[in-house]
């Protein structure tokens, strides 16, 4: 379970907050990212805060820890929500979905990255190029948004006004076999 990472970290799932209120949410949040901990579940959620830095909580170790794992069984990171999405696509057969939110400037883009690395790291070794070139065409599109759809607002200079759809198709075995990404313009 998660919470074998010691009360020394707060709660890594906020669902064991004895008190459900948001000075407790918040308590346990800052406690966490004070000791690096930037993950924290809300049951199969996970909330992430952008560290505004590089940590080595992404490398081929980590990638391993969380293979084939169950969610509970290391703490949270974005790697255990990729690897339970993925386990439920190959055991269901049906699309998984994986949802991320936030406001400007919270890393949204750093995490689909991961998320994707991630599945690259699991699958098939001759595919993952088509994961790779996915996350390239990804980062690639970003500073041509940026450039036509950026405007200023109360919390942030460049703030982005497009919406993104990241699609990544796999083969019966479980092997990605190409994708693409819709970009959506939320608002003029």
């Amino acid at each position: 379970m998660a919470e074998l990472e010691g009360l020394e970290f707060g709660k890594s799932d906020f669902v064991l907050l004895d008190e459900v209120m948001m000075e407790q949410f918040m308590e346990n949040l800052k406690l966490r990212f004070e000791k690096g901990r930037i993950y924290t579940y809300i049951g199969e959620v996970v909330v992430s805060v952008n560290p505004y830095r590089e940590m080595d909580i992404y490398g081929k170790d980590t990638i391993d820890a969380y293979r084939g794992r169950e969610l509970y069984e290391n703490p949270p990171h974005l790697y255990a929500v990729s690897d339970a999405a993925y386990k439920a696509m190959k055991r269901r057969a049906k699309d998984t979905c994986i949802v991320i939110s936030g406001e400007s400037g919270a890393g949204k883009t750093e995490a689909s990255k991961y998320i994707m690395q991630y599945i690259a790291a699991i699958t098939n070794p001759s595919q993952r190029a088509e994961v790779e070139n996915v996350k390239n065409v990804l980062l690639k599109s970003n500073c041509v948004l940026e450039a036509f759809g950026n405007a200023k607002t109360n919390r942030n200079d460049n703030s982005s006004r497009f919406g993104k759809y990241m699609d990544i198709n796999f083969n019966f075995n479980g092997d990605p076999t190409g994708g693409h990404i819709n970009n959506y313009l939320l608002e003029k």
